[in-house]
């Protein structure tokens, strides 16, 4: 798409073109400074597993962001985005290897609401499961 999503150009059903991230072990490092979230469980394989975990897990709220970047990316304009809610529902493990996890975000909209807004529900997944449920978005769009 060229320029910023319009509403005009969009209608119940529309799809959002599929995101695909790849998230490292530096990944989580550099999440983990910028947010202040140090908890072991995104860094320390011993502590993850210790807790019942598979070992080594991504930051939900890191997760959280890549599906909103994926919103972003195709709207053109952050600031259209003004609700974003969503359910933890399972855990990313990111293994210590060079691929990592991957991390894969869908969405459609799926309501035209008033005064400029859309809803779009999401769907994202890694290594085939459903790791955020009831992920939408509510979004302004001119």
């Amino acid at each position: 798409m060229s320029g910023p999503v319009r509403l005009a150009d969009v209608a119940v059903g529309t799809a959002l073109p599929e995101q695909q991230y790849r998230v490292s072990r530096a990944d989580l490092v550099r999440y983990a400074g910028a947010s202040g979230d140090f908890n072991p469980i995104h860094w320390n394989e011993r502590v993850a597993t210790q807790v019942g975990l598979p070992g080594v897990i991504a930051h939900g709220m890191f997760t959280m962001a890549l599906a909103g970047r994926a919103v972003t990316d195709w709207t053109e304009d952050p600031a259209a985005l003004v609700e974003f809610q969503v359910r933890f529902g399972r855990p990313v493990p990111v293994p210590d290897d060079d691929d990592g996890a991957e991390i894969t975000v869908r969405g459609s909209v799926a309501a035209l609401l008033d005064d400029g807004r859309v809803r779009v529900d999401l769907a994202v997944t890694s290594g085939g499961e459903k790791v955020l449920s009831l992920a939408r978005v509510v979004l302004r769009l001119p």
